[in-house]
């Protein structure tokens, strides 16, 4: 399926590992040209080796409040256009609620929440002109409270929000916004979790990870491509009429409505 996305520009967040990896490249394949931002300079030519278009590396700490906009007017005079955002950038510290401090909350926001808001309003007037799409990779935290992790989910919560309003707004001014909830999927940030896991209940890794699965109610960890895959069509024409969406894509971890 011819997905028209070739010869459009992309920016991508937190494309130097892991899901936003997968994304640039799953994009790259498409034949999109792309924009990709994270903090690693090595991380992001890592993955700009894997691509098959043109890149723009923009080794930038989407925290700092004047980056994201650099990087929208970087990818103008480089590029001329901004087709999609996508926002995926973002990782908030877990833990005992009572021993997180301030700065940890304002960390995990001052990313993934800020730097996606900052991005989203940098980029609006460009992606007016071309029609473009917006796309959230948020997260399921946002939808079911844990005790664990009381600062992702209300980041997620707040970025899911963010993602309806601008929704909102882009009915009128011709821009499409969806998120995409991932549920567990096998990162560098899940293999850590799986190895403290396997430490603190004294199993070999293979086991921890099925015992993970068990506990959460799945029948195993996603991949980097299953995202990238649903980010690929809702940034394409086929998804048309996708908007203000929030899709889940955990395996069935999520069972409310």
């Amino acid at each position: 399926m011819d997905l028209q996305l070739s010869g459009k520009v992309a920016i991508v967040t937190g494309a130097s590992r892991g899901i936003g990896r997968a994304i640039a490249m799953t994009l790259s394949v498409e034949g999109m040209k792309l924009v990709l931002a994270a903090r690693s300079i090595e991380g992001l030519e890592e993955t700009t080796k894997l691509c098959q278009t043109v890149c723009l590396i923009q080794a930038v700490d989407l925290r700092e409040p004047d980056a994201p906009g650099k990087v929208v007017s970087n990818a103008i005079e480089h590029f001329k256009q901004i087709d999609v955002l996508v926002n995926c950038a973002g990782a908030a510290k877990r833990g005992d609620f009572l021993a997180l401090s301030d700065k940890d909350w304002a960390d995990g926001y001052a990313l993934k929440f800020f730097g996606a808001m900052r991005l989203s309003r940098a980029a609006w007037p460009h992606l007016q002109k071309t029609h473009g799409n917006i796309i959230n990779i948020s997260g399921i935290g946002g939808r079911t409270g844990s005790t664990e992790f009381t600062i992702g989910g209300s980041v997620n919560a707040a970025l899911l929000n963010l993602t309806k309003a601008l929704a909102n707004r882009g009915t009128k001014d011709g821009i499409r916004v969806n998120a995409i909830n991932p549920g567990s999927i096998a990162t560098e940030r899940l293999q850590k979790r799986i190895q403290n896991y396997a430490s603190e209940h004294n199993v070999d890794e293979v086991t921890a990870a099925e015992q993970m699965a068990q506990e959460l109610g799945v029948s195993r960890f996603g991949s980097p491509d299953e995202i990238a895959r649903m980010v690929v069509f809702l940034a394409s024409p086929q998804a048309g009429y996708c908007h203000g969406a929030i899709i889940d894509i955990d395996g069935g971890q999520t069972r409310t409505l």
